[in-house]
């Protein structure tokens, strides 16, 4: 494919952004009749009826890119748990303990992982007797005052033919950065997040916690076509929420097949005991938004349960999509001709002299071309901008996938020429210049202060032994609470509870 030099000039009014095809595309997945609020969906927030119940579980975007500092290394970011209200203690966001988190590697194109990086969690509390995620300023990883902290294992499984060879242990124990509860509770988040990062052997790095939900795009689709007549378009709606992160950065020499052979195909899943004690796949993620606009109602759970090899099956949903359909009944642009080989390409296979590996069997992932080195100046659009790093060559961090997919599920590659996107074509937050790349949490302090106080103001409480952990006695102990724990105190009366959903299918003739 010959890219495409576009300037981003000229793009068309709101009236004809494609924001409200994606709307269609919501409300007609949604039945039209009944739009609950809070059930939007992003790359793939809550994109499935069974995982939207499971947000420990829930993989809600996948980057894969060549690392813009160290260009003889891949970064991988997976992000899980959706919509993070950086206030939402005082049970904050922990990686499940009962869950395998997966990041898949295939380096031949067979659509099957020859090197799996599973990292596994444990939670850990100081005191069991109190509400309190903090119970004090804390500015370490190892502060006595983080109650809650976690702990990750990584094992390197290394496979042929879906069948086990090996398994090495390649970190253990590491810690996770913590969510960000404020700035009266982390008042240096910053070096709780420089903590967190961890050298591996071998020249690898990994990094788990929290971090700024790094896809953009305008979600008000639910308000019945973004406010009934294009109103509501062009503000970032994930602003301000968070995700759980998992980064991982290694060798290009350690995952591709050969330098002759540079592409590898990345996805993540997630695992986790059923009732049965069985290990079950419940969430799967590599290319953004096939799960959330091109597979339909019928298929989204069994995609999330289902294999790369085993994609033939939904091949229907590419070369036959439903989205071109809706924007030509309600926007009257033109679908394109079917087959839709061109996506078949770009979604499934990769394009071809770019990335795109030989005798490469069909299926959807994240397919990054390792030899292609960073640009200084990346373009939001990628490859449809003229610029070979971006997606769909991998995907950046900075990568304006909504508009770029939007533009070639319209027809951009056979012929017809478009601008469309949804007027929102950047992050909320700058990401960070080196690893883990990410952008810190938006913080559970954000917003006005009270009245008649100043950023300055003192942040210990004044209820002092008042709130005392339990066990504490004596004068003489440290029992000093911040306002922002109590307040996150006061919300603690306003639990939460969720009812998970068990899935009960067995995965068959699973060797890891």
């Amino acid at each position: 494919m010959t890219p495409i030099s576009r300037s981003g000039a000229g793009r068309r009014s709101l009236a004809t952004l494609i924001c409200g095809a994606l709307a269609a595309g919501g409300l007609a997945a949604a039945g039209v009749t009944a739009l609950e609020p809070g059930a939007a969906s992003a790359s793939s927030h809550r994109e499935a009826p069974l995982i939207s119940g499971q947000p420990q579980y829930d993989n809600t975007d996948v980057y894969a890119f060549v690392s813009p500092d160290k260009p003889d290394t891949t970064t991988i970011v997976a992000n899980w748990i959706p919509f993070e209200e950086p206030a939402g203690g005082p049970n904050f966001y922990t990686f499940a303990d009962d869950a395998q988190y997966d990041l898949h590697i295939d380096n031949n194109g067979d659509a099957q992982g020859e090197l799996v990086y599973r990292y596994t969690f444990r939670t850990h509390r100081k005191n069991g007797d109190t509400f309190l995620y903090n119970t004090g300023p804390v500015t370490s990883l190892d502060d006595p005052d983080l109650n809650i902290t976690q702990t990750y294992d990584i094992d390197l499984l290394r496979l042929r033919d879906q069948k086990l060879v090996s398994r090495t242990k390649v970190a253990d124990d590491v810690p996770v950065a913590p969510s960000n509860v404020g700035k009266a509770s982390m008042p240096d988040y910053g070096k709780l997040r420089y903590q967190a990062v961890h050298k591996l052997a071998g020249g690898s790095t990994t990094f788990a916690g929290q971090a700024d939900d790094p896809f953009f795009l305008d979600l008000r689709v639910f308000d019945l076509l973004y406010g009934g007549n294009l109103s509501e378009v062009g503000r970032d709606t994930l602003k301000g929420y968070n995700v759980n992160s998992i980064a991982l950065q290694v060798p290009n020499d350690m995952i591709r097949e050969s330098a002759g052979q540079p592409v590898v195909g990345i996805w993540s899943t997630t695992q986790r005991k059923d009732a049965h004690g069985d290990w079950t796949q419940v969430s799967r993620l590599g290319m953004p938004l096939v799960n959330e606009v091109v597979n339909p109602q019928k298929d989204k759970d069994k995609f999330n349960a289902s294999a790369p090899w085993n994609d033939g099956q939904f091949l229907k949903n590419v070369t036959n999509p439903e989205l071109p359909k809706l924007i030509e009944a309600i926007y009257k642009i033109k679908a394109p001709a079917e087959p839709r080989n061109d996506l078949v390409d770009v979604f499934l296979k990769g394009v071809k002299g770019l990335n795109q590996p030989p005798n490469v069997r069909p299926a959807e992932e994240l397919r990054l071309n390792t030899s292609i080195k960073p640009t200084m100046h990346p373009k939001r659009l990628g490859v449809l901008d003229g610029d070979n790093a971006g997606f769909p060559n991998g995907r950046r961090l900075s990568d304006d996938v909504i508009d770029a997919s939007l533009q070639v599920v319209e027809g951009e590659l056979v012929g017809s020429k478009n601008d469309l996107g949804d007027a929102v074509d950047k992050n909320d937050k700058k990401f960070e210049k080196y690893f883990p790349y990410v952008a810190e949490p938006t913080s559970g302090s954000r917003g006005a202060l009270a009245k008649g106080t100043t950023s300055g103001t003192d942040v210990r409480s004044q209820l002092g032994d008042a709130l005392k952990p339990a066990g504490a006695t004596g004068s003489g102990t440290d029992t000093t609470l911040i306002a922002a724990s109590a307040a996150a105190g006061a919300a603690g009366f306003l639990l939460i509870t969720t009812g998970f959903l068990w899935w009960r299918r067995r995965m068959h003739n699973r060797a890891y």
